[in-house]
């Protein structure tokens, strides 16, 4: 029989007095995997054993830190096993993540986290010391939220770095990391932070409420949790927001948010995230008030154009041409006049391009697709005016949209559907469809709440005082006057913090 079986053990079976009996329980429940490493030995007369996960301990921290200290210890007299273990937890090995190990579960969970596990023969628990080194990228300036000023730093895969990441930014005695294991195969470590002056006690319970009704065997990235945390409109609209700078996600907390960090991952939640949160970055608040209310204004116009352009520009040149200047006209008319497809059929064609060329150049390595997203566009482009298929008025239309998407990232996902929804709308009906389209939308996202705040705030309803920082932001010496938090705008159902 082959020695790489599994055996059934369950997880909460207690540790042997026998070191024989648990390592015969280790090696069956992890199926004799190779990168179980056991080093065995003896101490003041009793049989030991070291307990690593190749590849997941620093080796030179076992050296120093345990290898090193059991040599020192040496064999000079003989003691009894408890009297080993109770020498070892206290005087012997010291670090700074030392735990007890007592059933059979705990340890291989400690072992494939990076500890190192110490059993002694004759005692029935073991001891876990924190060695952890296993390969991770450094900290780095994240790629989907650059900014011009501040720092450049992102979160990284390791959830330990990124909570030191958030503790260098807020160095409060309330920012509290509350940490649990989630998944019943991937054993995914993951993080709870908040300030535990700033958050609702309401928001705080439905949060950790959620986290208990997941039942994943395997979590490899936020997005599988991020389901969980968005409500009845997360289908579509984003009640979850995703963040990767910690300095961000730290301004997030004095909000009175949730953040969510997940091992494995940089991509870090944040909860409740409000609709207008998409047209604000850090450079806000870096930058003058007046060019800061410049820029969002660029974005809010932004959103705008790549959302209603195509479906306006099908839905005049299709019903209302009296709309278009004259000249305008006579051009349209013009590139029009030879194409096989209606104006709808092309937006929509052309759309559909545009969407497979982008898709296309994010999975294809990087340097081939920089080429298919710049020749593929200026040949596909040029081929299919050429030959008849579009006009040129509806390839511009597409590029100004196309472009104007990247200006809001975080939206990009229900913009690309809601575009194809309007020119369909716009198409079919006119500019009077697009636009009941377009209240349709409106009113469902006024309709949501998201754990008690509504999505639209404070938008909708209005908040005079969150108004300092809409569209327009007022400058530090009026923002210091006081804190806004999630719980302290209108409509919000949630109970504030102590010094909320």
């Amino acid at each position: 029989m082959s020695e790489n079986v599994h055996t059934s053990i369950p997880s909460d079976t207690p540790l042997a007095k026998s070191l024989d009996r648990n390592l015969v329980m280790l090696k069956g429940i992890t199926g004799g995997s190779s990168d179980v490493i056991i080093k065995t030995g003896t101490l003041c007369g009793a049989r030991i054993a070291v307990v690593t996960c190749e590849g997941m301990a620093d080796t030179d921290t076992l050296a120093q830190l345990i290898y090193k200290k059991l040599n020192d210890a040496g064999n000079s007299e003989k003691l009894p096993p408890e009297e080993i273990m109770s020498r070892l937890f206290d005087d012997w090995l010291i670090a700074a993540e030392q735990l007890d190990v007592l059933n059979i579960g705990d340890l291989v969970l400690k072992m494939q986290s990076g500890f190192a596990i110490v059993l002694v023969d004759g005692t029935s628990r073991g001891i876990a010391i924190g060695i952890q080194g296993y390969p991770s990228r450094g900290v780095d300036e994240p790629s989907g939220e650059l900014n011009v000023r501040g720092s450049r730093e992102g979160f990284v895969e390791v959830i330990r770095r990124n909570m030191a990441l958030i503790r260098r930014r807020i160095k409060s005695p309330t920012l509290v990391f509350e940490m649990m294991v989630i998944g019943e195969r991937s054993n995914t470590d993951i993080c709870l932070c908040y300030l535990s002056d700033k958050v609702s006690p309401k928001l705080l319970e439905d949060v950790k409420k959620r986290l208990k009704t997941v039942k994943l065997n395997t979590i490899l990235e936020s997005g599988y949790l991020q389901p969980f945390f968005e409500g009845s409109g997360g289908w579509f609209f984003s009640e979850c927001g995703t963040c990767e700078r910690p300095d961000s996600f730290a301004a997030k907390l004095y909000e009175g948010r949730v953040g969510i960090l997940v091992d494995g991952t940089p991509f870090a939640l944040t909860v409740p995230y409000l609709f207008i949160e998409n047209f604000q970055t850090l450079d806000d608040y870096t930058q003058k008030p007046f060019y800061a209310l410049f820029i969002r204004i660029v974005r809010l116009a932004a959103y705008f154009i790549t959302l209603f352009l195509p479906g306006a520009y099908v839905a005049i040149a299709s019903y209302s041409p009296e709309l278009l200047p004259s000249s305008l006209l006579l051009n349209l008319a013009a590139s029009e006049q030879a194409a096989p497809f209606s104006l709808m059929a092309e937006c929509l064609l052309i759309h559909f391009m545009y969407e497979i060329l982008r898709e296309a150049g994010i999975r294809l390595p990087r340097p081939i697709g920089h080429a298919i997203g710049v020749v593929g566009g200026i040949v596909i482009g040029d081929i299919t005016v050429n030959a008849g298929l579009v006009g040129a008025p509806m390839v511009l239309v597409v590029a100004l949209s196309g472009l104007c998407s990247f200006v809001v990232p975080a939206l990009y996902e229900r913009t690309v559907i809601l575009r194809f929804i309007y020119i369909l709308a716009g198409g079919i009906f006119g500019l009077f469809g697009l636009l009941l389209a377009a209240g349709v939308i409106i009113i469902k996202m006024c309709s949501l709440n998201t754990y008690g705040v509504p999505y639209m705030a404070p938008i909708s309803p209005f908040n005079p005082r969150s108004s300092r920082d809409m569209l327009f932001r007022a400058g530090w010496k009026r923002l210091q006057k006081g804190d806004v938090t999630v719980q302290g705008l209108n409509g919000s159902e949630l109970s504030g913090g102590q010094n909320a």
